[in-house]
């Protein structure tokens, strides 16, 4: 079981991490994997995963937490190295076992539930694991400068000491899907179970616990704390460690070894090469400058509605079930997706069109999100979605001063932009609001540095008849 743990274990995190990388290749045939994600599945109401993950459960315990939440194989990864690092002092104790802090585990349970009726999303997206750890990879690789950075790195930071020095403090104490799957593990057929007539009080198991969840003082386990990484059963020297059915009054199975082994310490390196190729190749994609006259940049816009991808219902809806993972970030091609940095929606994604545009073709961010904050759609239907609607701020059109542009009406997907000619004799564009659907063509490609002449704000529903 713990080498399959393993194998599993790198599979999803590899995966996801790639998948956060923003590597177009993956995403069409790993897309799956963020959709096993519980609280993705919870907000999307994708009832089928939160089934599977209950039933693994009840069959085996917390398995989820050591094998397909990234965030927790990341802490496995800090914890193995840790415990090498002290295994080189005498008599070293990697672990201990810690009591129960229900009040502090509870008490941020409840609080995450509260903020999820109540739709403070900033603060379930700090709490929510699969986000935390999408946080940490586009954040950080990526470089996202700003208070998202800054939460990112202290995600990284506590997470990572937690794991360094107590193991999964972190998954038992803070995570509120630990917390939610707990109330289940409690009751799994399959446990790791102590036979009082062969231990040797040791503490072999209980000193490399990393959940901290073994007491052998009185030869208990803490089962809604047990994370399922079996490696209690490896380390007991005399067979006292059984994984067996609990309900079962039978004698304990004999635990089965083959002759092959997968080493956790290999394994996590190798996911490590992997992400780090991924790194480089993504490195090598980006565009070189051509020898040409620096184009300054478009200047960031403080739009007075934000806008949301297609696919999203509405503003409210899209807000109210983002956990702001920000894979639709990472999988965004155009580079118009980008971390808010408000405090109302913290984190969670908003559009802008300084470095492109919504490409009327691209379906990806509907494609990878798991929660439901952006539905699955096709390029057909993308066109029923205005997300935006564009205007013309006429003091820094370049056509209104004379100069012969119409560039906003040639790249207008949907004919929404046309020329016409002003008193004045100028070609000016005009705009039909009813056909705009908010791509930001228009605002991307304005020739008027640092702001467009156009600008594109949001519409808060989004469906059209």
């Amino acid at each position: 079981m713990k080498k399959l743990r393993i194998i599993l274990a790198l599979v999803f995190w590899t995966g996801i991490t790639l998948l956060f990388l923003g590597i177009p290749e993956i995403a069409s045939w790993l897309g799956w994997m963020p959709k096993l994600q519980f609280l993705p599945a919870v907000m999307a109401l994708n009832f089928a995963t939160i089934a599977v993950v209950i039933l693994a459960c009840l069959l085996i315990g917390r398995i989820y937490c050591s094998a397909i939440c990234p965030l927790g194989v990341m802490q496995d990864g800090i914890s193995h190295i840790s415990v090498l690092a002290k295994r080189a002092r005498k008599n070293h104790r990697p672990f201990r076992f810690r009591k129960e802090q229900k009040w502090l585990r509870y008490g941020i349970w409840v609080l995450f539930v509260l903020a999820l009726v109540f739709g403070l999303q900033s603060a379930v997206a700090v709490l929510a694991p699969y986000s935390a750890y999408g946080r940490i990879v586009t954040s950080i690789v990526r470089f996202q400068p700003g208070i998202v950075l800054a939460v990112a790195a202290a995600t990284l930071l506590v997470t990572g000491l937690l794991a360094w020095f107590t193991g999964r403090e972190y998954c038992n104490v803070i995570c509120p899907v630990g917390t939610t799957l707990s109330f289940f593990s409690r009751f799994a057929i399959f446990r790791p179970v102590i036979d009082a007539s062969k231990c040797r009080n040791c503490k072999a198991c209980e000193n490399n616990c990393k959940a901290g969840c073994i007491d052998i003082a009185s030869h208990k386990i803490d089962y809604s704390r047990c994370v399922d990484c079996f490696d209690c059963i490896g380390n007991c020297k005399f067979d006292a460690l059984h994984l067996k059915n609990y309900y079962k009054k039978s004698s304990l199975r004999t635990a089965e070894e083959g002759s092959s082994s997968v080493n956790p310490r290999r394994a996590f390196i190798a996911g490590a090469a992997m992400g780090l190729t991924a790194v480089t190749l993504g490195a090598q994609n980006k565009k070189k400058d051509g020898g040409y006259a620096l184009v300054e940049d478009k200047q960031t816009l403080d739009r007075e509605t934000p806008i949301t991808p297609p696919g999203s219902v509405s503003i409210k809806d899209f807000y109210h079930r983002c956990t702001a993972c920000q894979l639709c970030i990472a999988a965004c091609p155009n580079g118009v997706l980008r971390p808010s940095t408000g405090i109302e929606h913290l984190m969670q994604p908003e559009m802008g069109f300084e470095k492109g545009y919504c490409r009327p073709e691209c379906t990806k961010c509907s494609e990878v999100c798991p929660s439901g904050a952006i539905i699955a759609i096709t390029r057909e239907e993308k066109t029923q979605y205005h997300v935006g609607s564009a205007s013309v701020n006429r003091e820094l059109c370049v056509a209104e001063q004379g100069t012969k542009c119409g560039n906003c009406a040639r790249h207008c997907p949907t004919g929404a932009i046309q020329m016409v000619e002003s008193p004045e004799g100028n070609m000016i564009p005009t705009i039909d609001a009813e056909i705009c659907i908010g791509c930001g063509a228009c605002e991307n490609l304005c020739p008027s540095r640092p702001v467009s002449a156009i600008t594109v704000n949001g519409r808060h529903n989004h469906l059209n008849s």
